[in-house]
């Protein structure tokens, strides 16, 4: 069953690669909300060539799908509350200074990017699909981080400026914004297990974010016991969701209900947005916590 094939899917860190010239090389650059991103299509005809490993988009084209149980979980695609969620962190002033965050279910990663922009000291990347992370992920970040140089953090705003005709100028070694990140692919179970049994240094998350990720209901368990293993005791959580997904059944108010009923985290809807599909923001701290 869907299920257990998502349990499945092992967790393994991608190292950044010393040529990030080649981790650009093919890649169309746009921009929005103020940060580059890869043109999915561009990556996805690429994928079709021979460069995807997994094969997901192969399936998720023969299929007609954006979400394969199990196989692909649609981190091809920028989801609308990954934009709700980057408006909130400015308008509820979100302080990433010095804090350690992971963007859970990354696909292109750009509410981690977002947060090393607004310079979080450590931000993790996590995506079920490694395909997605070597593809789609690890060149946004390298192209931010580029992009930025120095000036990462700055919050200086590029949203009139044109993308990189081809790329970001080449740098002479890793951007420092780039070496405080790290890449992870596989399930959330997974992944926990990988970092928390890892020789490499680690210290939980003081924010989590996640956008589109409460979909499914089979998943809910997995993500909120990721969420309680890997979350600092004062840590806090911003989950940006759709009220409801027709079709798979999850939403908002199905996973508050599942949090409340599990009696670990306090919940709070802390942002509802109306155009459209309702969709909403959440707030998530221990119960025990300042």
């Amino acid at each position: 069953p869907p299920k257990k094939e998502f349990c499945c899917k092992a967790a393994k860190e991608h190292d950044i690669p010393e040529d990030l010239d080649k981790v650009l090389e093919n890649k169309v650059m746009e921009t929005v909300s103020d940060l580059y991103y890869i043109n999915m299509s561009v990556v996805e005809m690429m994928c079709l060539d021979g460069t995807d490993g997994e094969g997901i988009v192969s399936k998720s084209v023969a299929s007609h799908s954006d979400l394969i149980p199990g196989v692909y979980e649609g981190g091809l695609k920028i989801w609308e509350c990954t934009f709700d969620l980057i408006d909130y962190f400015s308008e509820a002033e979100i302080q990433f200074t010095n804090k350690t965050v992971l963007d859970l279910g990354c696909g292109a990663g750009l509410l981690g990017i977002a947060a090393l922009r607004g310079k979080a000291d450590k931000v993790h990347f996590q995506d079920y699909n490694s395909t997605v992370i070597d593809e789609i992920t690890l060149p946004n970040a390298v192209a931010n981080c580029r992009s930025e140089g120095n000036r990462m953090g700055s919050g200086d705003d590029r949203k009139t400026s044109k993308p990189p005709s081809k790329r970001p100028k080449k740098a002479e070694c890793l951007p420092d914004a780039l070496t405080k990140c790290r890449f992870f692919s596989g399930e959330w179970s997974e992944v926990s297990q990988l970092l928390l049994s890892s020789n490499k240094p680690f210290s939980k998350y003081d924010i989590i974010l996640t956008s589109e990720t409460i979909y499914n209901p089979d998943y809910y368990g997995a993500l909120h016991d990721t969420l309680a293993q890997l979350l600092d005791k004062n840590g806090r959580v911003y989950l940006a969701s759709k009220a409801h997904y027709f079709g798979v059944g999850g939403g908002i108010h199905l996973f508050e209900k599942f949090t409340v009923e599990r009696n670990v985290f306090r919940t709070s809807i802390v942002k509802i947005i109306d155009k459209g599909l309702q969709r909403c923001i959440m707030e998530m701290a221990f119960k025990d916590s300042s």
